[in-house]
């Protein structure tokens, strides 16, 4: 069962696992996500991670053996203003979701998680084992869910894997990022570039970075999902453990700007703003541990590569999945 997914990132975890032969129940309360997004092939079930009776009855009905679990409140700016939104649905909805993978003895899953989890990192790249002391809801909530599933593994001995990621970008051939309300900074600007935004809105042009905006490492929605599905493969082997995702090296807001109007030939128009709260000058993750034990090494590493295939897509979708 992939929980969240109706979302950007489950929906192509989902293709990807039907792809590889996999029968896959896609989990999702539409909130954020889209019904055309789920493959056709997937068993369709809508209900809320924090229902008790919703999650059993999926689990238990369909005789689900493993979870790939990415349901989640990410819109991370709005963690500063409602902070219990994210502990209710990240950390509660998390530990009914635990409760009843227990009772039915469902004892594999892989937990998408996020390197908000490490807040504002003591050196680069961050590695799994460096401290963890998130700056917003959002990442506090998540490591929450980690040390829980830690405690099951301890106590039930469920079999977890954790993905940790940063900025997650581009799209498959036929699935891609479409939300009502767009936080992420290459959406936000394609739409700039297709008409449906006069400007972009930059947060904070005075870090501590080379050109004083915000430093993240993307990587590419579809190697996001060939790593979950790796790490299925790997779970009976490590048994508990966690993982960063990512490129080895991070590129600036200024610099995602210059990429989008080279792919799309619009010139963006840019209005510098405040920072947004919580968010750290710099994030970039070390990928060696995934690399050396997973397997898993990205296929898009370059920023202008993963622009395109996201512009490919929404060229093809301007309304998303309207």
């Amino acid at each position: 069962m992939v929980t969240g997914a109706a979302g950007f990132i489950g929906s192509v975890v989902t293709e990807r696992l039907i792809e590889a032969g996999h029968q896959v129940v896609a989990f999702d309360s539409l909130k954020y996500g889209h019904r055309a997004a789920v493959h056709p092939e997937a068993i369709w079930v809508q209900g809320d991670l924090r229902d008790d009776h919703a999650v059993r009855t999926a689990l238990e009905q369909n005789q689900v053996e493993a979870v790939m679990h990415l349901a989640a409140e990410a819109y991370i700016d709005l963690a500063a203003t409602d902070p219990g939104m994210f502990f209710d649905v990240n950390t509660s909805g998390g530990h009914i979701l635990l409760a009843a993978m227990r009772d039915l003895r469902i004892n594999k899953i892989v937990n998408s998680s996020t390197a908000a989890c490490y807040g504002e990192p003591k050196k680069l790249p961050i590695q799994e084992d460096d401290p963890k002391h998130p700056v917003n809801a959002y990442g506090e909530s998540k490591l929450q869910f980690e040390q829980q599933v830690k405690w099951h593994h301890l106590s039930h001995g469920l079999k977890h894997i954790s993905l940790r990621y940063f900025n997650a970008c581009g799209a498959s051939k036929t699935r891609g990022e479409a939300r009502d309300r767009e936080t992420h900074i290459i959406p936000i600007l394609l739409d700039v570039a297709i008409g449906k935004r006069p400007q972009f809105h930059l947060f904070g042009a005075d870090y501590d970075t080379p050109d004083g905006t915000c430093i993240r490492d993307y990587v590419h929605v579809v190697d996001i999902a060939d790593a979950h599905i790796l790490a299925l493969s790997k779970l009976d082997e490590i048994g508990e453990r966690a993982y960063n995702l990512g490129c080895n090296e991070g590129f600036s807001n200024r610099e995602v700007v210059q990429a989008v109007r080279e792919v799309t030939g619009h010139e963006i128009p840019v209005v510098i703003g405040n920072r947004r709260p919580g968010d750290p000058a710099r994030l970039v993750a070390s990928n060696e541990r995934a690399k050396s034990e997973l397997g898993w090494k990205p296929s898009f590493t370059n920023l202008a590569e993963m622009i395109e295939t996201t512009w490919v897509w929404r060229s093809a979708h301007p309304n998303g999945y309207a």
